[in-house]
């Protein structure tokens, strides 16, 4: 099982990234391991040494009846004290910086979420790599006709 959180690349600029597990109830567990996850809008925060992940959609397991269940609920992210520490100084020092998830996975019978230290794009940015994008497309577009030739 593996989600992408696909607007990720189109919209920020990675600088580091960390692999993080996830606490989850049993229900989320099952739900995540079918692949209801939706990582679009999802951001990480660190409160009080802690990292949360915020915002990450994972609906309710359809054989699963928890009263009072919120799918968009705050997650806590296992990480390493060091590596904490390594983003809360990160976050502070420089300015503009944010954590977001890359993509949710599984490893053995773990879940586990790539997040990263980001810096997020501008209209431009997104405008040049879209154009980056074409010119390529367009490349190996013409070099295939080329080649059946």
């Amino acid at each position: 099982m593996k989600v992408m959180n696909r607007n990720f690349h189109r919209t920020y600029e990675e600088i580091e990234s960390f692999e993080a597990g996830i606490m989850l109830t049993g229900a989320e567990v099952k739900s995540v391991r079918t692949g209801n996850i939706r990582l679009e809008n999802a951001f990480v925060r660190i409160e009080n040494r802690e990292a949360y992940l915020i915002n990450a959609d994972i609906p309710i397991y359809q054989f699963a009846r928890p009263t009072g269940y919120e799918p968009t609920r705050r997650r806590k992210l296992l990480l390493h004290k060091k590596e904490l520490i390594r983003l809360q100084t990160k976050l502070s020092g420089a300015g503009k910086l944010t954590i977001a998830p890359i993509v949710c996975y599984t490893k053995g019978r773990n879940i586990k979420l790539s997040i990263a230290l980001v810096k997020g794009r501008g209209e431009i940015g997104k405008k040049i790599l879209e154009m980056h994008e074409d010119i390529k497309r367009d490349q190996e577009r013409e070099m295939k006709d080329y080649m059946k030739k």
